[in-house]
């Protein structure tokens, strides 16, 4: 099994890294979809703590935890820290967001590239 779709949560391996990148294994939402791309690779964004002085930042997606997302306590999508990986990254399946949360996190990569 492997990611299929945008929305997807997996616990994802992003080491090696270099300077401030983040790091370790962690959930990571599926951004790109099957019907981009012939290369095994899929953009994500990375999934991290949630914590409150991160409210005002508009490349943090705050996520909470539900049965559907696989995630166990509150936590913030980092749409600054987007990166393309390789499936073999991919540890396993948690879950995935609900439509409205996909649309907060594409928003949010809109906003960051400054897209109009």
């Amino acid at each position: 099994m492997f990611p299929r779709s945008g929305g997807d949560i997996w616990l994802v391996n992003f080491e090696p890294t270099i300077g401030t990148e983040i790091r370790k294994t962690r959930p990571a939402v599926v951004i790109s979809s099957d019907a981009v791309g012939r290369l095994p690779v899929k953009l994500v964004a990375p999934v991290t703590d949630w914590k409150l002085h991160y409210a005002p930042n508009l490349w943090h997606v705050r996520i909470d935890h539900t049965p559907t997302n696989g995630l166990t306590k509150p936590s913030a999508v980092d749409v600054l820290q987007l990166r393309g990986m390789d499936i073999q990254r991919f540890i396993r399946r948690l879950g995935q967001v609900s439509p409205e949360t996909l649309e907060a996190i594409v928003l949010a990569v809109v906003a960051i590239i400054e897209y109009s």
